[in-house]
């Protein structure tokens, strides 16, 4: 599918308020913006509860509406329950190209399952302390400290070129990534290993390094030689990265 296609999908947004701090509203429709339009936008929780005013604020404002949820009995979540029922009532009108389930609570683990085996694209919101299960059953998982605007906090800051090059995991990620990615030279084209990163871990976002786009995280990391060619009939220069451990 196309960019602009993608950013015409129609989402469903459904939001944890009990597990989701009210000051990322700004940044979190922001970005879901980039990935499609938000057709409905739903809030859950006990909108008795003082601790939700910060939400109560903000719905108006965004247009966003709440769904009551009682507490009832302790140590169960309501809210959680309704929101299934409420995200698997919506995915059978079949009127949704995609889902947007806004929680750091692996209680939706089987629920994003469940829409990607429709088919329906599954973007994932939540803390950086989300459990593992819920991340990786999404197409994408944004960690929503990075859509703070209003703090700084250690997902932010920039990363230097000697703590990337001792992130394991960063590491190993992009080398298998422009090499799934590279042609009989070894080159790969930016935009495909930017998909096969995807592929290998919902959750990795530039970001959260401190660099707002994908190629200035791979130049930072100073492991890959960067080439910049100009193709007929396109607009602008594409980016291509090969590992400098590999011969010319």
């Amino acid at each position: 599918m196309k960019e602009n296609e993608s950013n015409q999908r129609k989402l469903a947004v459904l939001i944890d308020a009990d597990n989701t701090p009210a000051r990322i509203v700004n940044g979190l429709l922001a970005e879901i913006a980039k990935y499609g339009i938000a057709s409905v936008k739903r809030i859950y929780g006990d909108w008795t509860n003082p601790h939700l005013k910060g939400w109560k604020d903000a719905l108006l404002e965004y247009s966003i509406i709440p769904i009551q949820q009682f507490g009832y009995t302790v140590g169960k979540n309501a809210t959680d329950t309704a929101m299934i029922i409420d995200a698997m009532d919506l995915l059978y009108t079949e009127r949704f190209d995609g889902f947007c389930i806004v929680s750091s609570d692996s209680d939706f683990t089987s629920l994003a399952a469940r829409i990607r085996e429709a088919g329906l694209m599954v973007y994932g919101f939540g803390e950086v302390k989300t459990p593992r299960p819920f991340v990786v059953a999404c197409d994408k998982f944004i960690y929503t400290e990075i859509l703070r605007e209003d703090e700084t906090n250690e997902t932010q800051e920039r990363k230097t070129t000697a703590i990337l090059k001792q992130d394991t995991k960063l590491v190993t990620l992009l080398r298998f990534a422009v090499e799934d990615s590279a042609d009989d030279t070894g080159w790969a084209y930016l935009g495909n290993v930017g998909q096969n990163i995807a592929k290998r871990d919902p959750a990795f976002d530039s970001r959260n390094y401190g660099h707002k786009k994908l190629g200035e995280l791979i130049d930072a990391t100073d492991l890959f030689t960067k080439e910049e060619r100009v193709l007929n009939n396109s607009p602008g220069k594409l980016l291509y990265y090969k590992d400098k451990r590999k011969r010319r």
